[in-house]
Formats: C-alpha cells, structure tokens, sequence
C-alpha cells in the first residue's frame, strides 16, 4: 500500500476473508479504505496511518454481502395471512390486487425499510425487482433509488413490469399490466436518468419483464434487444415452479428455459431468480450462456414447492448468488439468513459434502458480483469497492466455536452485523443503524400498510 493515511482502518480482526483470487484468510488482519475503495489489506503488523479506525477484535471481516433479488415494496405485506396458505399462484392473485396502491410515497417508504433491515443483516449491494407499476403511481423506480442514496446503500434496483394480463391468458389483473411501448419508453428513460456504469457505481439499473406467465413474447425480445443497445443487464424470474412449466407448455409449447432462449435472453448479460425446476441439460444450456441464478433459500421453503439444484449448478460452471425474495415468500430480509439457508438447504438435498460454509459465503459475495455483472464488489482487494462487514463471534452463541470462525459464522448463531460498511462508509456501527429518522419512518411504514390492510378487507 502507498504511503498514505487511509480514511477509514478496520483492524485487528480474528480474521479478514478477502474472496480474492488467491482466497486469503488473514489472522489479525486490517482493510484500509480510502475514496470509497479499498487501498489495502493485510496482515497483523503493517496497517497504514487512518483518520478513523475501528477495533475488530474477536469478529469476522468478509466482504459485503450481495442480494440478488427482492422486492422489497412487499414488506408492506408481510405475514399477509389470505395469501399463506397456497402455492405460488394462488398468493400472487392474492396480493396482486393490494400491490395495485403502490405509488411513490409507499415505494420510497418500503424501500428506506428495507434497506435498512438488509444493512442490519451484512448486506451492502441489492437489487430490487419492482414489476408492478399502477396507473398513477408514479415514478416508483426513482422513488426507491431516492431511499437508497439518501441511506448511502449500492443499488441495482430493476425496472419490472408486467404486460399479459388475465384477459390474454397471463396471472396478473389488467389493472397492473402495461402496454410493451410504454414499458420500453420507461425503461430506456430510467436507464439514462440514474444508470451509472463506472466501477464503484452505487446505483446501476437492470431491465425486468417479470415472468413467463406475466409479459408477452415480444416485450421479452424487445426488452433483451434495449438491454444489448443500452449496455445494461437482464434479469427475470424463471423456472420457478411447476406451474410455470405448465403455463410455458400450454402457452408456448416449451419449457420456460426453451422459452427464455427463444425469445433471446440465454447470455452472459442475463441473471435469473430461483431456477427451482431445470434438468441437467438445461442447467448445462445456462452454464453455456454465462446466464446466472439468485438462488432463494427461504423461498424455496416457504414456498414448498421445491429445492433448486445449486450443487448441481455451481459444479456445471453457473454464477449462482444469493437472494431475499420478498413476501409473503419470505418475511425476513437477512442476507446472512439466507446465505445460512443455502448452506443448509444444499446439504439437505445433496448431503453433509455438498457444501461448506466457504462455499455458501462464496455465493453471497463473489456469485452475487457475478450475477450482476460486477468485478468491483465482493471481495477485499485494493481497487475494489470499500464494502465490508464487520460480524461479532462472541457471546452465548459462539461459545466453544474456536477451531473455524467462517464455519461459525453460519453454523451458529442467530447473528447481526456489528458493522456494515458501504463504500468507507459505515450504515450499521455496533447493531444499530446509522441513520436518522428511523422511528419516523417505521410509523410512516406502518401507517401505509394499515391502509392497504384495511383495502383489502373492503374487497
């Protein structure tokens, strides 16, 4: 490291796990952050000058973790108990008439929330699949990044939409789908108002048809065709349940991963969510293509319709990352729960060799870089992005947990981030979050979710 005096000096750590090419682990270690980026990393005895330092005695640095999908504007219906009961379909014709009052107020409010719970649960980087645009609701895209930048969080939030609607054989009522012009226009809009392709860039836009059962055909090619002619990345859901197997072979006489080929989306500028149901050689095609996969644990679970093949897929050369999802699939947005699920889930269904804690920690910082097409997140190494977490490994919890603290981490527990640091800044220090105006925000929250609750009972 030049000499010179680093912003900020995480230090004397039980042990950094930089992700790097070579995988270092360094007992004791220190990362310098300057300008936003790290400027160094290394070993107990060589930490540079810093105007700020912050102790990491006993704790776990790793990089900061990355969420791969969620819709975060469904924290306003968490635990919605109409919708709880069935399969995949059945919450989704549920909730999409009570998602239909989403507008910038509620997008900009659910969003601060829920940044805020995954910078308490490690993460640094998200990205949000916002696919549901009422008419006059306003710009919902801008309104959640507003949130993100006032908070200082990374954000790759999606411009999703839906346009097959249920009179034309598509799940979602007419009120909430768009015309494929209107989509496209707003797309290529939002990109050029906030998409910035530098490295180190805190808000980048991806483009989001939703689904199979919610766009038509050509939205899905004209989309991938913006995609390639912007430079941005693509992302959808897919293959997620049986279902939508159903609904492809009905509609479109293939399987949804033919489908998302036929319609141009199998390259390397795709990721996409959960990829539950593939068979072997179409595990082999989205290898092929570069095409990554957010994979959901919990989803998986309370859903119930199935468990994603991820051993299969990371063994086949798939960027698989980690992602929240959001609810009524999973009404907890903790990054570090979720990557504690992907370890336990792969050994679940693959048994004890199927994967280690290195591996599923893997996932939620180098897959999630890869799924959304970055090189500057995800590890600890000078040049890249200065975000980090800090993880305690004392108390009740961690007790006799000596031999292996990377194990520990998601083999004990429950744990919260002690420090959360995006860009040499820190949005969680010593479990509490840094910003301001919390409560205020929570009663705001909670005031726009009685009224979609009370809606919903009008119904």
């Amino acid at each position: 490291m030049p000499d010179q005096t680093a912003d900020l000096l995480v230090q004397r750590a039980e042990l950094v796990v930089t992700m790097d090419p070579e995988r270092r682990e360094l007992p004791g270690g220190w990362v310098a952050i300057t300008d936003g980026m790290v400027s160094g990393v290394g070993a107990a005895g060589s930490e540079p000058q810093a105007v700020r330092r912050i102790d990491a005695a006993g704790c776990l640095v790793t990089p900061g973790l990355v969420n791969t999908h969620h819709h975060i504007y469904q924290n306003l219906t968490r635990s919605f108990s109409p919708a709880l009961s069935g399969d995949l379909f059945h919450w989704l014709r549920t909730l999409y008439p009570v998602w239909s009052r989403l507008d910038e107020e509620a997008a900009y409010v659910s969003a601060w929330i829920g940044l805020c719970e995954l910078a308490l649960g490690g993460c640094t980087t998200t990205t949000d699949h916002l696919y549901v645009h009422p008419r006059g609701g306003g710009d919902l895209i801008s309104a959640e990044i507003a949130a993100a930048v006032e908070l200082g969080f990374r954000f790759h939030p999606t411009r999703g939409s839906m346009s097959l609607g249920e009179r034309d054989g598509g799940l979602p009522p007419d009120s909430v789908v768009q015309d494929d012009d209107d989509i496209l226009a707003d797309s290529e809009r939002l990109v050029r108002l906030h998409h910035d392709p530098a490295p180190g860039a805190m808000v980048q836009i991806a483009l989001a048809p939703c689904s199979p059962f919610s766009v038509t055909p050509d939205l899905m090619r004209r989309t991938a065709e913006l995609a390639e002619r912007l430079d941005v990345r693509l992302h959808t859901h897919l293959a997620e349940d049986t279902d939508e197997d159903e609904f492809c072979a009905s509609m479109f006489g293939c399987r949804p991963i033919e489908h998302f080929e036929n319609v141009g989306w199998g390259s390397d500028r795709s990721w996409v969510a959960h990829c539950v149901f593939p068979n072997d050689a179409e595990i082999d095609r989205l290898a092929g293509w570069g095409t990554g996969v957010a994979h959901c644990p919990s989803s998986n679970q309370l859903i119930g319709a199935g468990l994603a093949p991820i051993r299969e897929m990371r063994d086949a050369g798939v960027h698989v990352g980690i992602g929240c999802d959001g609810s009524a699939s999973t009404d907890c947005a903790s990054l570090w729960l979720e990557t504690r699920g992907a370890l336990l889930l792969a050994r679940l269904r693959g048994g004890p060799e199927a994967m280690l804690a290195r591996e599923a920690l893997e996932m939620a910082t180098l897959g999630g870089a890869g799924c959304l097409g970055r090189d500057d997140i995800g590890s600890l190494a000078p040049g890249k992005a200065g975000d980090l977490v800090v993880w305690p490994l004392s108390g009740v919890a961690f007790a006799g947990a000596l031999s292996d603290p990377v194990e520990a981490l998601l083999r004990c527990g429950p744990v919260a981030a002690r420090h959360t640091i995006v860009g040499g800044r820190l949005l969680v220090e010593d479990g509490v979050l840094a910003a301001s105006g919390v409560d205020d925000m929570l009663v705001r929250h909670r005031t726009i979710a009685q009224e979609w609750l009370d809606a919903s009972r009008l119904v």
